[in-house]
This record gives structure tokens, C-alpha cells and sequence, in this order.
């Protein structure tokens, strides 16, 4: 009756009928995560913090993550060996209503302008890059605000999004009738084509991606259904359960189980 339902959940999860899982953390690069917490609190929002599952009521852990939501960007504490750009996650977007006023600041404080403000789909879009190599979008998008979306740059974008939908569900929409997109927890996951060779995230600004899945033991039945193995086997961590897998084009994506 177990293997019964497991298969149920999979084929549920790839009938892209469902967020079956939820979206949890996009974990960045920097040489300071402190520095790169105050700097993203100060021009995107969010709420600065510490990892708070599992042990954390009897271990106090450093102030690594900002919170936007149930969503956190966590910060490795290291030299990236690249930007985000030529990776399979192209750039992270937050939605503000004052584009210019945020670029001026953050460019002030580091940050690179990359080209103008544009239109797109009847709203104002920009890019900058952090100053440790992760392009961002700010997008004046007035149904979503904060954290907005995470863009994959793939040979093949289509593919790369059906791949997404089939391992952790979610309905695969035309966002603002512009672009495909799937919606988990809040945050667009969009793909756009890749211009070049693309490398592989992990040790780059953007290191991996992260979905939360309720019990890795029956997420690890829905990957077989897709004939998708473990990068690195659960584990415990801190009180909670940890695994990796590699999604198309060198994504690195971590896949916890919460306490």
C-alpha cells in the first residue's frame, strides 16, 4: 500500500498538478556573509537572520541568511570562483517600485549597473550585479513584491522547465502572457536561452538552488519515477536532513528535509 501511494504522489507530481514541493533558499557566494547580508537587507528588504531549524535552540549559528518570506538567500563564506552569469541560473530578480532610487544606492555601494532601464510587458525592468558576481533583475512588478523569480539560462528552456515540473510539480504558466514560468511557494522559476557554453553552478556566485521536500525517503522514490539519483545521499545536518541533485545544464540543487 506504501509503494501504491508513492507512485500515486509521483505521478500527481509529474501531472503538473501541484507545488508538491516547495521552494526553500537560493544559496549565493560571498567573501563576508555578514557583509553580503547587510548589503541585500539595505537595498532589496528582507529580514536578516541565522539558520533556526533543528539544533538551533541549542546552538546560536551566525547570521548567514536574509529572509524574504518563507524564502531565504543563504550566503556561503567564500571567494566564488565566478559570476552567475554563464551558469544555468542566470540571475535572481526582486520586485521594487523604485528602480532607480535602489540602483543608485546599490551601485554606490559596489554594486555594477548593467545597461539601461527598459520596458518589458508594460513594466519597468533593470539589472545590476552584487559585488560578488551574482546578476540581479529589479523588475516593478506590482502583483509580486520582494523576492520575484529565479531565471535559468539553458540550450534548451523549455525542456529545462518541463524537467523542474516533473520533479517538484507546480503548474507551468505563461507569466504576464510573456513568459513560461512555474510558481513555487511565492517565487517564478523562468528560463530564458543560453547565448554560450554554460558551466556549472557550484563554487559560482550562485552555488545552488533549494526546495524543501516534506520526507526525502519518498522524494527519493519520485526521483527514481524520473530516473534521477542523488548527487549526495541524505544526511543529517544540523538537526535536519540534507541531499543534493544536479538539474539540467550544471545546476546544483540542494533538497532538505525540515525538522
Amino acid at each position: 500500500m506504501k509503494n501504491l501511494a508513492l507512485l500515486i504522489f509521483g505521478l500527481l507530481v509529474a501531472s503538473n498538478g501541484f507545488p508538491a514541493v516547495p521552494y526553500d533558499h537560493i544559496h549565493l557566494t560571498a567573501s563576508s556573509a555578514q557583509e553580503a547580508v547587510d548589503w541585500y537587507v539595505k537595498h532589496f528588504g528582507g529580514t536578516a537572520g541565522r539558520f533556526n531549524r533543528g539544533d538551533a535552540d541549542q546552538v546560536e549559528y551566525p547570521v548567514d541568511r536574509v529572509f524574504y518570506g518563507e524564502i531565504s538567500v543563504i550566503f556561503f563564506e567564500r571567494e566564488p570562483t565566478g559570476g552567475s552569469v554563464g551558469t544555468g541560473v542566470d540571475h535572481i530578480g526582486f520586485s521594487l517600485s523604485n528602480i532607480q532610487e535602489v540602483i543608485d544606492l546599490a551601485v554606490a555601494d559596489g554594486a555594477e549597473q548593467i545597461g539601461d532601464i527598459i520596458e518589458f510587458s508594460g513594466m519597468e525592468i533593470a539589472f545590476i550585479e552584487d559585488p560578488w558576481g551574482t546578476k540581479v533583475e529589479l523588475i516593478n512588478d506590482p502583483d509580486t513584491r520582494g523576492l520575484h523569480h529565479i531565471h535559468l539560462t539553458s540550450p534548451d528552456p523549455a525542456s529545462a522547465l518541463e524537467w523542474y515540473q516533473e520533479i517538484f510539480g507546480g503548474e507551468l504558466v505563461q507569466w504576464k502572457g510573456a513568459l513560461p514560468a512555474i510558481n513555487y511557494s511565492d517565487v517564478w522559476l523562468m528560463a530564458a536561452q543560453a547565448r554560450g557554453q554554460i558551466v556549472p553552478t557550484e563554487g559560482r556566485a550562485m552555488d545552488h538552488l533549494g526546495w524543501a521536500a516534506e520526507n526525502l525517503d519518498d522524494f527519493e522514490k519520485v526521483l527514481a519515477l524520473n530516473d534521477v539519483e542523488f548527487k549526495m545521499e541524505p544526511r543529517p545536518f544540523r538537526g535536519i536532513r540534507i541531499s543534493f541533485i544536479e538539474g539540467p545544464d550544471g545546476v546544483r540543487i540542494e533538497v532538505v528535509e525540515p525538522d
